[in-house]
Parts: C-alpha cells; structure tokens; sequence
C-alpha cells in the first residue's frame, strides 16, 4: 500500500462529549516526493472505492492497531468531489491512541493528512517534465486516511478546534465568555 498526503485540511471540534473531525484532501495539488519525482491525484482518483462502500479506515499515523474512525462502523464518511475528498468523522476519545492523537494534535505535534491507497493497473500515468518524473494517478482503492506527523505531501494540514457546551467544564464562568467559545 502506498501512502501520500496533499494540500488538505483536518478541522476537530468537540461537542456535547462527541469529538467531531472534517477534512478535505484536495485533487491537483502536485508534491515532490523526492528529487526529480512529483506526484498529483487527478480528480475524482479515489471516487471508485468510497462510492463502492467498502470498509475505509481513519487511522493515526497509518497504524491499523490505532484506529480513530471507519465507515464499517458508521463513524466516517467520505465524499468525492471534483475539487477534493471531504472527510467527516466522529472520533471516540476513549482509547489511549485515540486521546494521544488528540493532545499531540493540541500540542501542534500532528498536523499532516496522508491517504493509504493502492493503485490498479492503468491507473496512473507517468510522464516526464524536464529532468523531472511526474506519476498522475487517475484511479486508486483508497483503503484509509491517516493523521500524521509528516505527511508525504507537505503542504497537507490539519487544524483543529474544540467547543465545549458543558458549562461545569468550562474554564471560565459564564455560558457567553467569549473564551468559552473556541479552545484548543
């Protein structure tokens, strides 16, 4: 299985004790993956596989024995679009990996977004540009989405918020202290 990560945005949020996570992993953003080799996803690469309904993982750091999320369960939901797969899950914060993936991602320690994927034949392309290699895939079986600390793709970011609705939780009295709104 190869891995990848691009131009994406991974937004936390909890609410009402249920940690919520949107992501986008944008299609045509290019990332050289090493000298003289750069990759980009066509649009709609991974429509296939999450139109199929197969089991899809939400992963940290890759790792199938830290699962935060997957569609089998009902707690991820992929969309392809022309412009990105969007990414919403619901994240139980009750396993350790679960809760470390949180407070390192608090801590600014995991901000990366990578897909795990596999890539049939005849589903790239490879064309040369110059004295660079640059492999465009047009169709891959996404089989998870990972947070990572480096993502292959470097410019794939996640970002995060809480919202906390439980004023004995709060860690500052008063339901309309702006402070309350958002925390990390």
């Amino acid at each position: 299985m190869l891995w990848g990560g691009n131009l994406g945005t991974l937004e936390i949020r909890a609410e009402g004790g249920a940690t919520h996570l949107s992501a986008r992993f944008p299609y045509q953003a290019e990332t050289e993956l090493a000298p003289g080799r750069r990759e980009v996803f066509a649009p709609h690469a991974f429509r296939a596989r999450i139109e199929a309904g197969g089991e899809i993982h939400l992963l940290a750091q890759h790792d199938y024995t830290k699962p935060l999320a997957s569609t089998a369960a009902g707690t991820l939901r992929l969309r392809s679009t022309d412009l990105a797969v969007e990414i919403e899950a619901t994240v139980d914060a009750s396993t350790t990996w679960a809760a470390d993936f949180l407070a390192a991602h608090r801590a600014g320690l995991i901000r990366g977004l990578s897909p795990g994927f596999r890539v049939p034949s005849g589903g790239d392309k490879v064309e040369r540009r110059g004295a660079d290699l640059v492999r465009t895939v047009t169709q891959a079986a996404l089989f998870e989405v990972s947070a990572v600390t480096v993502p292959a793709y470097p410019s794939a970011q996640i970002e995060a918020r809480a919202w906390e609705t439980h004023q004995d939780r709060q860690p500052y009295r008063g339901a309309v202290n702006p402070l309350n709104r958002w925390r990390l």
